[in-house]
C-alpha cells in the first residue's frame, strides 16, 4: 500500500510540475508575443512618424511628394531642361520659342519630342535601378531608418521624370518652390493627378488632358488654380489621394507584419520596384502625347469638354 501511495503521490507531483511548466511556458510565450507586438507597433509608429511629412498622422501621397521635392536635384528648371535637350538639333531662336511657349508651338517634330521623352524615362529608370539592391538588402529593425531614403529616391526620380515629360509636352513651369516648409496646393494637386495617371487611377487621364486643353485655350491661371484646389478637378484629386492612401499603406505594411522587417524590400513591398517605373512613366507620356498643348489637331473628348467648360466658368 505504501508503494502505491508513493506512486500516486509521485504522479500527482509530476502532474503539478507539468501543469506548472505548461503554465510558465504559456506565460513566457505570451510575454514573448507581447514583446514582439510592441516591437512591431513601435517600428510601425516609427515608420509613420518618419514618412508623415504633411503632419496629418497618416501615410499618403502628399508625404511622398513633399519628401521627394525636398530632395536636392529633384526639382527641374523648365528653361534649363528644354535648353539642354533642344540645343543639340535646333538654333537658339527655335529653342527660345519652345521655352516661351512650348516645343509644339516652336514646330519641333513630335517624333523628336517622343525620342527625348524615351531618353528621359530610360535615364530616370536607370537611376532607380541603383536603389534596387538597397530595397532588398538584409538589415532587420535597424533598417527602418533607411526606408524614407529609399522612398525618397524612388518617388524623387518619378517626380523628376514627371516634370520633364510635362515640359516636353507643353506644360508651363511647375512652381516647386517651398514656402514655409509647404508647397503650393496647386502644384501638389497637379502632381497628384500626374501620379494618378501613372498608376492608372480612374478619372485622372481625362483631368490631365482637360487641364492641357484649358491651358492651350488660354484659361487664366487663377481659374486653373481654383479648379485644382477647390473646384472641378479637386474631387478627382481627393479620389486619387484616397486611392494612394489605401494602397500605400498596404505597400508599406504588407511585408511589415509578415516578416517583422527582415528586409527593407519586404517593408516597402508591391509596386515600388525598378520594373514598375517604366510602365508608369509610359502611361504619363501616352496621356501627354495627345493634348491641345502637344498636338494642335487634338480631338477633345466629351469628358474632357465637360471638365474644361466647368473650369472656364469656375467661381473665384
Amino acid at each position: 500500500m505504501k508503494n502505491t501511495n508513493e506512486s500516486n503521490d509521485t504522479k500527482a507531483s509530476k502532474k503539478i510540475n507539468l501543469n506548472s511548466v505548461v503554465k510558465n511556458a504559456g506565460t513566457t510565450l505570451s510575454n514573448a508575443t507581447d514583446k514582439a507586438k510592441n516591437v512591431v507597433t513601435k517600428s510601425k509608429d516609427s515608420i509613420v512618424s518618419t514618412i508623415d511629412a504633411n503632419g496629418n498622422g497618416e501615410i499618403d501621397i502628399e508625404d511622398f511628394i513633399i519628401i521627394g521635392l525636398q530632395t536636392p536635384g529633384i526639382k527641374v528648371n523648365r528653361a534649363d531642361f528644354l535648353q539642354k535637350e533642344l540645343m543639340k538639333n535646333h538654333p537658339q531662336e527655335v529653342i527660345d520659342l519652345a521655352i516661351s511657349h512650348n516645343p509644339a508651338y516652336a514646330k519641333i517634330q513630335s517624333s523628336e519630342v517622343d525620342k527625348i521623352a524615351d531618353e528621359v524615362i530610360k535615364f530616370e529608370r536607370n537611376c532607380v535601378s541603383g536603389i534596387s539592391a538597397a530595397l532588398g538588402a538584409p538589415g532587420g529593425v535597424a533598417m527602418v531608418a533607411t526606408i524614407p531614403a529609399d522612398l525618397v529616391q524612388y518617388y524623387g526620380y518619378m517626380l523628376r521624370a514627371t516634370q520633364k515629360l510635362m515640359y516636353l509636352y507643353g506644360f508651363p513651369e511647375i512652381d516647386t518652390t517651398e514656402k514655409e516648409h509647404r508647397f503650393d496646393s496647386e502644384t501638389m494637386n497637379l502632381l497628384i493627378i500626374c501620379l494618378g495617371v501613372m498608376y492608372g487611377v480612374q478619372g485622372t487621364n481625362a483631368a490631365l488632358k482637360a487641364m492641357a486643353t484649358a491651358l492651350g485655350k488660354g484659361v487664366e491661371k487663377k481659374l486653373m488654380k481654383t479648379a485644382l484646389t477647390k473646384g472641378t478637378i479637386y474631387p478627382i484629386v481627393k479620389s486619387v489621394s484616397k486611392w494612394f492612401g489605401v494602397n500605400m499603406t498596404k505597400q508599406v505594411f504588407s511585408g511589415f507584419f509578415k516578416k517583422a522587417i527582415p528586409v527593407v524590400g519586404g517593408v516597402i513591398g508591391g509596386g515600388i520596384t525598378y520594373l514598375s517605373f517604366k510602365p508608369c512613366c509610359d502611361k504619363l507620356k501616352a496621356s501627354l502625347q495627345d493634348t491641345l498643348l502637344s498636338n494642335p489637331y487634338h480631338h477633345t473628348t466629351e469628358e474632357e469638354a465637360i471638365i474644361v467648360d466647368a473650369i472656364e466658368i469656375e467661381e473665384i
